[in-house]
């Protein structure tokens, strides 16, 4: 008798620095759910910093019980230096259907004083269930600000948040 669970939950956040992008040379542009956004500022980060798909992979990964994106994929390897987020996210997808699970809903709160999300919701949000393979109908996206408090609501960070139910296959 198989006694794994039927359904599993995962939390995941991240929270990035923010810094201005030089109006020439190289700079670290804003990609949020895998899609770069035009904005003055960039992250500060080690990968590509895209803090909507950093959240996504550790809750994945905390369903599953698994070692968190720290630990998969350290900052202190080059050979994640730069990397697409993307890269992260299909490891915890794999890990997760490898394990006899799917998603069942994935939702995604992001906190960015600007640019607005609105534009773009729907994109990430086909994005990020390509990435899953999963259905769009299961991935929500929301936009929010920090109404001008703190280092989000001043524009000096970004931070998502990401809760996943993972159902048994």
């Amino acid at each position: 008798m198989d006694s794994a669970p039927t359904f599993r939950i995962g939390h995941g956040y991240d929270l990035h620095r923010l810094e201005p992008t030089p109006p020439t040379g190289p700079g670290r542009p804003l990609i949020l759910g895998g899609i770069r956004l035009e904005h003055d500022r960039g992250p500060i980060s080690h990968s590509d910093g895209d803090a909507a798909l950093h959240a996504i992979t550790d809750a994945i990964l905390g369903a599953l019980g698994e070692p968190d994106i720290g630990e998969l994929f350290p900052d202190s390897d080059p050979a994640w230096k730069d990397a697409a987020s993307d890269q992260f996210l299909i490891e915890a997808a794999n890990r997760m259907r490898s394990a006899g699970y799917n998603i069942s809903n994935l939702d995604v709160t992001i906190i960015l004083e600007r640019p607005k999300l609105s534009p773009i919701k729907a994109a990430m949000r086909a994005k990020i269930a390509e990435l899953l393979g999963t259905d769009q109908a299961a991935v929500n996206i929301k936009g929010k600000t920090h109404e001008q408090v703190d280092a989000v609501g001043e524009g000096r960070a970004v931070e998502a948040h990401a809760v996943v139910l993972l159902a048994r296959v």
